[in-house]
């Protein structure tokens, strides 16, 4: 199992001085909503205008752009969910680990995570936090992995969502 460090933090994601943000994404890659939103407020326009040229992208997938002005080099948009708002854990699971397969490639040493599938109510805070913390401490992890994550929480609620499922997970690893 590949060793990382997680932190939890609460706060507005797109301040973090990470090597990369991941945030969620819908298919057009249009940054209207959410931890969406609030980056491309902070970080400004061309973060978004980068993403679309790249899209349309199916769930599942995510795709790496500039971050403009902000402390991280790139943010990571990971569509967890579609446009049909459907809870689907595999789904969203296999965009956390596109998002995180970027950690090679692009030498990320620190990202950080925001929830994905949460924006529009497809997944509870509970659902995807132990989707999120599965996919980063499974036992079954045989790929490169950043060295540390920090997931940020935007709500007292998701951050209780977050513990909760790291405790639960961390109470079953032997």
């Amino acid at each position: 199992m590949a060793r990382i460090e997680i932190d939890v933090w609460q706060g507005e994601i797109a301040e973090l001085e990470v090597d990369a943000l991941v945030v969620p994404a819908n298919e057009s890659l249009f940054m209207t909503a959410g931890v969406a939103a609030s980056v491309k407020r902070h970080g400004g326009d061309e973060i978004e205008r980068d993403a679309v040229d790249q899209g349309p992208a199916a769930p599942g997938t995510a795709i790496a752009t500039q971050a403009g002005s902000l402390a991280a080099a790139y943010v990571i948009h990971a569509i967890g969910v579609g446009h049909d708002r459907i809870a689907n854990r595999e789904q969203l699971a296999t965009a956390l680990r596109t998002a995180l397969a970027f950690s090679e490639p692009l030498q990320l040493r620190r990202m950080a995570v925001s929830l994905i599938g949460v924006e529009h109510g497809a997944f509870t805070l509970p659902d995807a936090a132990e989707v999120l913390i599965e996919e980063l401490i499974s036992d079954a992890l045989e790929r490169p992995l950043p060295e540390s994550i920090v997931i940020a929480t935007a709500s007292p609620a998701e951050t209780r969502a977050v513990t909760a499922a790291l405790a639960s997970r961390r109470a079953h690893v032997t």
